[in-house]
């Protein structure tokens, strides 16, 4: 076992660690610290796995970008409705229980096919080249990348309105 396995088991269970950490925490704060932790955690294993491009990408949009501004939104709602920290209820454990078939079934198709994989191939079909991914991307997709973050500006306006609208029925 080398270094580079050490290391992607080390990512792939800060990853799962993070995400269940999103599911158990009750604060909103706690929830997008532990999905930044688990993008990063995801970057490590697209780095480690020789796709450093969507290493790169996972940290600066994602990352850099997204989780920053959910951050900042979390921060200008302040959420601090007591309603919100109990919104599991009943159906906490049987998710916990679902979740836990989930990866075992995953974990078991997962090994099943990685026994019956073929070998590599020494060409370099499946490697990835930033060069004509950007061409492509600007060439057909820029304008859905744009209008995304529209979409995304427009939520959070809805979210400040909604809460602002809450907060003058309150008193």
């Amino acid at each position: 076992m080398s270094l580079v396995d050490i290391l992607i088991g080390f990512f792939t269970v800060s990853a799962i660690g993070g995400g269940v950490v999103m599911l158990l925490a009750r604060h909103p704060m706690r929830v997008a610290l532990a999905l930044i932790a688990t993008m990063l955690s995801l970057a490590g294993v697209y780095a480690l796995v020789g796709l450093h491009a969507v290493a790169v990408f996972q940290v600066f949009i994602y990352v850099g970008a997204v989780m920053v501004f959910m951050v900042y939104v979390i921060m200008l709602l302040d959420i601090g409705d007591r309603r919100a920290l109990h919104r599991y209820g009943r159906v906490l454990w049987p998710a916990i229980a679902a979740g836990g078939v989930l990866v075992l079934v995953l974990g078991h198709l997962g090994w099943r096919a990685g026994a019956s994989l073929p070998p590599a191939s020494a060409g370099n079909e499946g490697t990835f080249l930033v060069q004509p991914f950007s061409a492509a991307f600007l060439a057909n997709w820029w304008l859905a990348f744009e209008l995304a973050s529209v979409v995304l500006l427009v939520a959070v306006l809805g979210a400040i309105a909604v809460i602002q609208g809450s907060r003058r029925h309150d008193g």
